[in-house]
């Protein structure tokens, strides 16, 4: 089993630790013995489509879940492969598809919203804005809330819908809208600024991948990252804020700032059900939190694309 860890420290108060994994799998928890302790799974980018064998893939990724017993389970967006540029009667059996199997879990599932599930912005999809399930709405019909709040043990956790349409109709970008923005003040004006606080998004915050891969100088694009993510996270500048969850880069990185764990967790599809991308295989995070304190570990829940 190979497992490479590279830490490097800036400054005394930002530390990035970047994991690239060819093989993790999980080892047994130690329980600390705190009642409220618990732990939860954050499966992202699973791309669930009839092709590539993936249902066999995310069936096994529920087994593993299930076989770890996690309180719930967070998923990061892109639970289907996709709706942007599909017609309705194939976005809409992939739902059929991801809500069907998602009914696996042992335990709760709180889902969050991803590009891929936006339904008609792109042409090919033959459908225009005057649809009624265009663009989020299906996301709303088929799942539920693009964004809502819950308390676990202690804990609120916030499931924020990180995906708007460009207005000029040009496909999305990483952006907060301004109703969640209002509805993130209002609600985090009743809650306690000691309660620690946990964020799941679809498109990151923040990331290095593009630097990693360009350069330190290199840009991200508007489609990689959120664009107001300083305006959105200044809303917690008052509060506990400890742990963001972030998908869609396919990528494995945990950036720790300001008291904050930035976490990209990965693909639960890996190189969309292609395998491995790079050293990254198809996986999930499991994080194991007790009291305000919390570590995590990348499962290889073992996939492997069929040999013909």
């Amino acid at each position: 089993m190979k497992n490479m860890k590279l830490r490097i420290l800036t400054f005394t108060f930002v530390s990035i630790t970047l994991f690239f994994i060819s093989s993790c799998k999980t080892q047994q928890h130690e329980p600390s013995g705190n009642e409220d302790a618990f732990s939860f799974a954050f499966l992202t980018d699973t791309h669930l489509q009839p092709e590539k064998n993936a249902g066999d893939g995310f069936r096994q990724a529920i087994d593993t879940v299930n076989s770890i017993n996690p309180d719930f389970v967070i998923t990061g967006g892109d639970q289907i492969m996709d709706a942007l540029g599909q017609t309705e009667s194939r976005a809409d059996s992939l739902y059929d598809m991801y809500i069907e199997m998602s009914e696996l879990f042992n335990m709760p599932v709180y889902n969050t919203m991803g590009n891929h599930e936006v339904f008609g912005i792109y042409e090919q999809s033959g459908v225009d804005s005057t649809h009624p399930l265009y663009g989020e709405k299906m996301y709303e019909e088929r799942i539920g809330e693009r964004y809502y709040a819950f308390n676990h043990k202690g804990w609120r956790f916030y499931i924020l819908d990180s995906v708007d349409e460009r207005e000029d109709g040009a496909g999305y970008y990483g952006h907060i809208d301004s109703l969640q923005i209002a509805w993130l003040k209002e609600d985090l004006a009743n809650v306690n600024p000691s309660q620690p606080i946990a964020i799941s998004v679809h498109i990151p915050f923040i990331t290095i991948q593009t630097q990693l891969l360009s350069g330190s100088t290199a840009a991200n694009s508007e489609g990689l990252v959120i664009t107001n993510s300083k305006d959105v996270l200044s809303l917690f500048d008052n509060h506990n804020l400890k742990l963001v969850l972030q998908g869609h880069l396919h990528f494995l990185e945990d950036l720790y700032a300001g008291g904050v764990h930035y976490i990209t967790g990965g693909a639960v599809s890996s190189s969309w059900w292609n395998g491995p991308r790079g050293d990254l295989q198809e996986g999930f995070l499991v994080v194991h939190v007790d009291g305000e304190e919390f570590d995590w570990e990348y499962v290889d829940y073992g996939w492997e694309v069929a040999v013909n």
